[in-house]
């Protein structure tokens, strides 16, 4: 799938891929294009945008109606790799801000990752990209558990890097331990590094009975966190007593991020919070032949993820003051597994929640109600994860085999969502192409 994009002044040629069988945007005719197949069977298409899709600064200082629409950007990837800028969000972004320094239209970011404060992922967000984030802005993977409120007086273990209790009490919990801190309470739990092993016990019976878990990330030690969160699910939270036989259902459990994989500086992609869960739960099958059961999974591409970042973009619009309701949102992504398969999954579920009928699982918390967006189209950039692979390699053809399903068990696997509405070469091109699409200069 795919479409033109709007090119800069001066009609500069620009490029952009498309899926096989789908024309232009909104039946607008192409402008001087060509096309050529690539080795992978995704067609290139280079044109020169019509005239009236050019733009200037000076059209861009120009009072502009409300708008209808809203952005959703992942960051690795797709803005950054690691801990530098790519070149086009910096493009991308002066697109989006008028000569006041505010954004034209409501955007939020949505990232998988959880292990920094939602406030200082927002000062790194607004240095990098040279215009202000505020905080609400920053969707983390664990941000809605703040509607988890049932959990939020229980002691929960935590477990995760960064500043996992600061995180943990900015989303609402008020009674937490973590991994490290039980640990500690029972060094005899923790016995995989030999260098670690404690000389001499002290064990103590007053510690508090843990009543659920929560999993904001891929932990350092893993060995570490495998097992304690193990003996809390094992012991009903009595990791010190133990149980002749272990409770199921066990206590409750919320997990963020599902990726198995993401990118940063290296060449290939690392192991994220997915392969954790994953070595999780085959643990624990195995050691009680019982499945392990969430009572929430959110970070992309849970359906409960992107129905908070659609509050998030509705409150932005009405603090700007824009009337029009936001019709329709575009999530800019690199993973297809996450970015675009829950873009397409929310999408689908917008279709049958505005039709009244039955909606899907949202990952935890269902929450089904009418909306006034109607759709969520899915972009996907070749920054990141995506480039990494053959282009193309991500979705499925009826001349390709389709490749291991990556995402999590517990989202059945549909291959037509990862097939992305539009895909470009980057963000810059993302942002060309929504404008483009909605008829913005």
């Amino acid at each position: 799938m795919g479409s033109a994009l709007a090119g800069p002044a001066g009609g500069r040629a620009v490029r952009t891929i498309e899926h096989p069988g789908l024309g232009p945007p909104s039946g607008r005719p192409w402008s001087r294009g060509t096309l050529r197949p690539s080795r992978s069977g995704v067609r290139v298409r280079t044109f020169h945008p019509p005239e009236e899709s050019m733009t200037g600064e000076n059209d861009r200082n120009q009072p502009q109606r409300s708008p209808t629409f809203g952005l959703l950007f992942d960051i690795d990837g797709v803005l950054v790799r690691g801990h530098r800028v790519i070149p086009a969000a910096l493009e991308a972004f002066s697109k989006l801000v008028n000569s006041q320094g505010q954004l034209r239209v409501p955007v939020v970011f949505v990232t998988n990752a959880g292990n920094i404060l939602q406030h200082n992922k927002a000062q790194e967000l607004s240095a990098l990209l040279g215009c202000k984030v505020d905080p609400d802005q920053v969707i983390l993977s664990h941000s809605p558990m703040k509607l988890f409120l049932q959990y939020h007086n229980k002691q929960m273990l935590v477990s995760g890097q960064g500043p996992l209790v600061e995180n943990a009490r900015a989303l609402g919990f008020q009674n937490v331990v973590t991994v490290d801190e039980l640990r500690i309470a029972f060094p005899e739990l923790d016995m995989v590094d030999l260098q670690r092993r404690p000389k001499s016990m002290h064990l103590r019976n007053d510690f508090p009975v843990i009543e659920g878990v929560i999993l904001l990330g891929e932990p350092v030690r893993w060995e570490t966190n495998l097992q304690l969160i193990m003996d809390v699910l094992l012991s009903n939270g009595n990791p010190g007593t133990g149980l002749a036989t272990a409770p199921y259902p066990h206590l409750p459990v919320l997990a963020s991020n599902m990726d198995l994989l993401w990118m940063a500086e290296a060449k290939m992609p690392r192991f994220g919070h997915g392969a954790f869960l994953l070595c999780l739960e085959t643990i624990y099958r195995k050691v009680t032949g019982n499945e392990l059961r969430y009572e929430g999974l959110m970070g992309k591409p849970s359906i409960l993820t992107y129905q908070y970042a659609e509050d998030v973009i509705r409150q932005q619009a009405e603090r700007r003051g824009w009337a029009t309701p936001i019709r329709k949102l575009y999530a800019i992504g690199d993973n297809p597994m996450s970015d675009v398969y829950g873009a397409n999954l929310f999408h689908q579920y917008l279709q049958t929640a505005n039709l009244g009928e039955e909606g899907q699982q949202t990952g935890g918390q269902q929450k089904q109600r009418s909306s006034a967006t109607q759709s969520c189209a899915s972009i996907l950039v070749c920054t990141g994860i995506y480039s990494s692979q053959d282009p193309g390699s991500q979705v499925p053809t009826p001349r390709r085999e389709v490749l291991p399903f990556h995402g999590h068990r517990d989202f059945g696997f549909s291959p037509e969502l990862l097939e992305a509405s539009h895909i470009v070469h980057d963000v810059n091109e993302a942002v060309q192409l929504v404008f483009h699409q909605e008829g913005w200069a």
